[in-house]
């Protein structure tokens, strides 16, 4: 229950869930999946058969495009990942997942989502709650891609993801952004001598 207990908070955000629901509806469904560095979650053409929240680690979401990886997705603690079309549809994924980090997460397979909401009318109405809320974050994120220019971008995600700057490599960010490598690192070496400006200023 412990480690799971960051899940059981996730939950709470859309529908509200006492403790003894988490444990009757959900708990026995839910598995502890650890993963290594660098390590694949779901396979390019296989069926996603798991819904990913992440307790520890990182992990990013690709397709290939020849032979460039084009990262759609970097998710961290506290977040959602998986083959979202392919785990809906039951269709062969287009997508790879691998972890960044070592990694831990919070799975569910669609079978025992399907029974998770056949069993409880309030799972039921969770479970869409969620998935819906994942489709909008997809959508709105590829609205950005379009509007913003790649400075805007950059900035929009530094100043919600700072951290991940010295998580996650370069070359998967440029990617995730839609900006090229060499742009990408005049506009890290424009942050750190804003950054320093500012320390000599004080």
């Amino acid at each position: 229950m412990e480690t799971t207990n960051l899940l059981f908070l996730y939950l709470n955000k859309f529908v509200p869930l006492s403790k003894e629901e988490y444990k009757d509806l959900l708990l026995p469904y839910l598995k502890i999946r650890k993963f290594g560095k660098k390590e694949i979650v779901t396979k390019v053409g296989e069926v996603e058969d798991y819904f990913n929240f992440i307790i520890s680690g990182l992990a990013r979401k690709y397709f290939k495009k020849g032979k460039e990886e084009i990262n759609t997705q970097i998710s961290h603690e506290n977040h959602i990942i998986h083959a979202q079309e392919s785990f809906h549809s039951r269709r062969p994924s287009e997508y790879t997942i691998e972890t960044i980090e070592p990694t831990v997460m919070v799975s569910i397979t669609y079978d025992d989502l399907e029974k998770a909401n056949a069993k409880s009318r309030k799972i039921e109405h969770m479970s869409r709650i969620i998935i819906t809320n994942a489709f909008v974050i997809k959508d709105n994120w590829q609205m950005q891609m379009i509007k913003m220019t790649p400075r805007e971008r950059f900035i929009h995600f530094v100043q919600r993801n700072p951290a991940l700057l010295q998580r996650v490599p370069q070359k998967y960010l440029a990617s995730f952004l839609n900006i090229k490598p060499e742009t990408f690192s005049r506009f890290k070496h424009l942050i750190r001598e804003h950054s320093r400006t500012k320390v000599v200023a004080m």
